[in-house]
């Protein structure tokens, strides 16, 4: 069935105010190379847009035979395909890194590796700093399961190049063991679909304590952006702005059910200016010809879109100022992508990268360089005869000094 309002905890968010109404959180960066997967308090304060903006969900229940079709059975897939992870099989609150064979779009951005949590969720980002866990994930359950305390519970995972699944089989809650064992899944697909599926759920996720780990069901992203202090401009900190969240009502969340998140079209998918300002698919979207990169400012690579000015550009600029801009600009919106850009203050809107360019008529340069080449040569010749007749003259006049030697004396 599908479901609408009351399926989802939505707080919308002005765009044109998003410095006002974004979420920010800032933490300790992590030293080492471990995965954290430490999550934020669920008392904080969250300005999150939950608007079907990037995605557009529908729940399934145990009547539904949509839920069976969706449930990808491990058991019945050849066997070698399926990996038990066996570090994550038998350990508590810890992560690993693992592989795709596709990339998969996860907000308009392309995954190609992922991290999977004993506590029933996956990690979509970088690990560049701790607290992004708590904001860049895809959870079929998040909490505190303990998989180490069964040697029948199992973390596995499979990849068949169209959709990568992840099972948490027979895992159960720490301190809660004899209440059952969770079986569910989460399947991302190439197209970008994401499939939760819940075999067994013998406990109401309203029931699960959330005090030593969150519990969390839905999707999260979030970027990374460094603001000046006012005490000191100098310096800056890394603040974390949760962009988007979709979270589901746990009360849908039983045996025998799934939900289904489709990925809707994002400007980050459109790859020249055209495409960005003029596609029905998508709004709000602009152009950054530096970054040959369509965007409306709000994703994982927000710092970038500040640091160049994009934001002015793609306000003032337009598709056509690219293509005749001509000596104001050698770039093209459908060209290649600026390899290796670096932000300047001199980039500003209007005045794209460019090449230096003569002036003049090619025809009015060449005559005096070819001028010059023919005067040396010729006086090069004038010099050789020259010292041709002296050595002649210097012989003829000296006729006891022999040829070899005649220029020592």
């Amino acid at each position: 069935s599908l479901h609408g309002q009351s399926d989802i905890q939505r707080v919308r968010r002005d765009q044109q105010e998003s410095s006002r109404n974004t979420q920010n959180r800032t933490g300790q960066e992590v030293n080492g190379g471990g995965v954290a997967i430490d999550t934020l308090p669920d008392n904080m304060t969250k300005v999150v847009e939950d608007s079907q903006k990037y995605y557009s969900w529908r729940s399934f229940g145990p009547g539904d035979r949509r839920t069976q079709e969706l449930w990808v059975d491990l058991n019945s897939v050849q066997e070698g395909q399926v990996r038990v992870h066996g570090i994550l099989s038998n350990t508590h609150r810890q992560a690993a890194r693992v592989a795709l064979s596709f990339d998969f779009p996860f907000y308009g951005h392309h995954m190609r590796q992922i991290t999977i949590a004993t506590g029933g969720f996956i990690f979509t980002g970088e690990v560049t700093h701790r607290m992004l866990t708590a904001t860049q994930y895809i959870a079929p359950l998040m909490a505190n399961f303990d998989p180490s305390f069964s040697r029948n519970s199992t973390v596995c995972y499979l990849d068949n190049g169209e959709v990568f699944v992840v099972q948490w089989d027979k895992v159960r809650l720490q301190g809660r063991e004899a209440e059952g064992a969770f079986t569910f899944q989460a399947a991302l697909h190439r197209n970008g679909t994401i499939v939760f599926g819940y075999r067994d759920v013998p406990l109401p996720v309203v029931k699960i304590n959330s005090t030593e780990h969150p519990v969390k069901i839905g999707l999260s992203d979030a970027f990374m952006a460094f603001i000046s202090s006012p005490q000191s401009p100098e310096s800056k900190r890394r603040t974390i702005y949760e962009y988007h969240r979709v979270e589901v009502n746990t009360t849908d969340i039983v045996s025998r059910s799934a939900f289904v998140f489709s990925l809707l079209p994002t400007c980050l998918q459109h790859t020249n200016c055209d495409q960005c300002i003029h596609s029905n698919l998508t709004t709000g979207c602009g152009w950054c010809n530096i970054l040959q990169r369509c965007s409306d400012g709000i994703d994982r690579h927000r710092q970038e879109w500040l640091e160049f000015s994009c934001s002015e550009e793609a306000k003032e600029g337009t598709c056509e100022d690219y293509i005749q801009g001509g000596a104001d600009s050698s770039m093209s919106p459908f060209s290649s992508p600026v390899p290796a850009a670096t932000p300047s203050p001199a980039a500003r809107p209007g005045s794209p990268v460019t090449e230096d360019v003569q002036t003049g008529s090619p025809g009015e340069e060449e005559p005096p360089e070819h001028t010059a080449i023919i005067a040396g040569v010729v006086a090069a010749l004038v010099l050789l005869v020259f010292l041709t007749l002296l050595a002649v003259y210097y012989i003829n006049t000296h006729p006891t000094v022999a040829p070899p030697f005649y220029l020592m004396q």
